[in-house]
């Protein structure tokens, strides 16, 4: 009896120790994830000891991407996406309506390429929204541009894409931010473009006014306005509702993050004394060259070669400490034209813009050209360098031929911030254009709806 006992217990020992070594085999062999996701495993101090238990866990977590205006080949140019038959229109169309947007670009490979172009949600901060593709798309997902012409008479050649938008294959049936997405046949994606469908739901009054605090009076612009939603329930005005309010339509400066001051009867109340003010700034410097023939007002020689043409500006100077002097402008967009061709879009040529700037050597900050051109970035191209020689800031820019509006922007590298009015100065009596923006997202919805656009100015204040 004793002897069977003592079988029945080794018997015993080798099933337990057989049955912890596969457990712990088949626990380091699972893992139903990616590569790259890990699994903690905690159980006593001697497993926590035993570096064959415990492993990493994998916590990177992708950032939505935001989506902008961008080029992404060097021998893409000129991207213009606006309402047909407006060119200096936002590149807003209404949900369900009969407008169209004309979008255009330049290839300077002048050669016939296949391109496709699609359309992508997204939400108030331009991040992708949840939807999938059917829920915000009629019609097939996407087109190719079949519309395209040689340039005409110029000297850099280029072939010239345009498409309208919506088309009878693809419509938005949602409101909100979207992105045209261009790319070639293989799938390498060379612009991608922001557009707006708006269903308007709700009515903004907006009153653009100088500065309440008394230490901005002269500098700032002040944007009060009442969102007033008859037709729209908003359980929560403080999280369905978003406002951006933007100044010429630029985002460096946008105010994203205002909510109600006051909420009454279907009325929103946004006054407040500083959260929505802007600089002034001061009013858009320009230059014209629809001729490359005739030398128009700030331009100072205009020669050609075999190859390129070349414009070379009249020096511009610091004017932040100048009293405001009106100017006519068009709050920083430009315009494609050729005053010598009948058809712009293919007769336009391509001109070296050479720019100078006289003022001292900056030690803390770099120097841009700002505007619609630049998709209101500082981009390297626009980058200006220091002439030791000259003592003055110089850049040469590639663009077609048109009228276009600038700022000289400083980017301070200490602060990472940018500073027009460092060299452009800053005045209340300045005349911008102010864009206000309601998004809504109800209680459970996936996306946010553009329900109110607003466009206002300051001119009244002069």
């Amino acid at each position: 009896m004793k002897f069977n006992n003592i079988l029945t217990y080794l018997f015993c020992s080798i099933l337990f120790t057989f049955s912890c070594n596969s457990s712990k085999n088949i626990q380091n062999r699972y893992n139903p994830l990616n590569d790259s996701t890990q699994v903690y495993v905690e159980n006593s101090d001697n497993i926590a000891n035993d570096t064959s238990f415990t492993e990493v866990i994998n916590t990177k977590i992708e950032t939505p991407t935001t989506y902008t205006n961008q080029i992404l080949k060097p021998n893409i140019r000129t991207v213009l996406c606006h309402k047909k038959e407006e060119e200096l229109s936002l590149a807003i169309i209404n949900l369900a309506s009969h407008d169209k947007l004309l979008i255009s670009f330049d290839d300077l490979d002048a050669d016939r390429k296949d391109y496709l172009y699609t359309i992508i949600h997204c939400n108030a901060d331009w991040t992708a929204s949840d939807l999938m593709p059917s829920e915000y798309i009629n019609g097939f997902t996407e087109e190719f541009i079949s519309n395209y012409e040689f340039s005409f008479n110029t000297i850099q050649q280029y072939t010239h894409y345009q498409f309208e938008f919506p088309s009878k294959n693809i419509q938005p049936i949602l409101a909100g931010n979207y992105i045209f997405k261009i790319y070639e046949e293989n799938g390498n994606t060379i612009i991608y473009k922001r557009f707006m469908v708006l269903e308007t739901k709700v009515y903004i009054d907006a009153n653009v006014r100088r500065a309440t605090l008394a230490a901005d009076r002269n500098t700032k612009h002040e944007i009060d306005f009442t969102i007033k939603h008859p037709n729209l329930v908003i359980g929560d005005p403080f999280s369905n509702i978003k406002v951006h309010i933007r100044q010429n339509n630029k985002e460096d400066n946008a105010i994203t993050d205002l909510t109600p001051l006051f909420v009454k009867n279907e009325e929103l109340i946004y006054d407040y004394e500083d959260d929505n003010t802007f600089w002034g700034n001061n009013e858009f410097r320009y230059f014209d060259f629809r001729s490359l023939r005739y030398q128009s007002e700030r331009i100072k020689n205009i020669h050609s070669d075999s190859i390129n043409n070349y414009v070379s500006l009249f020096n511009d100077r610091k004017r932040s400490f100048d009293r405001y002097s009106i100017e006519v402008d068009i709050n920083g967009k430009f315009l494609i034209e050729s005053q010598e061709g009948w058809k712009t879009s293919i007769e336009a040529d391509y001109a070296f813009v050479h720019f100078t700037l006289d003022v001292d050597q900056i030690s803390y900050g770099d120097l841009y050209l700002l505007g619609e051109f630049s998709d209101w970035k500082l981009k390297e191209e626009f980058k200006l360098q220091y002439d030791t020689k000259q003592k003055q800031y110089t850049t040469s820019v590639y663009l077609k031929q048109g009228y276009y509006n600038y700022h000289y922007a400083l980017h301070d590298t200490i602060t990472d911030r940018v500073d027009i009015s460092f060299i452009e100065g800053t005045h209340y009596q300045t005349r911008n254009d102010y864009y206000i923006y309601v998004y809504y997202r109800s209680t459970g919805d996936r996306y946010d709806k553009l329900v109110g656009v607003l466009k206002t100015s300051s001119k009244e204040l002069f």
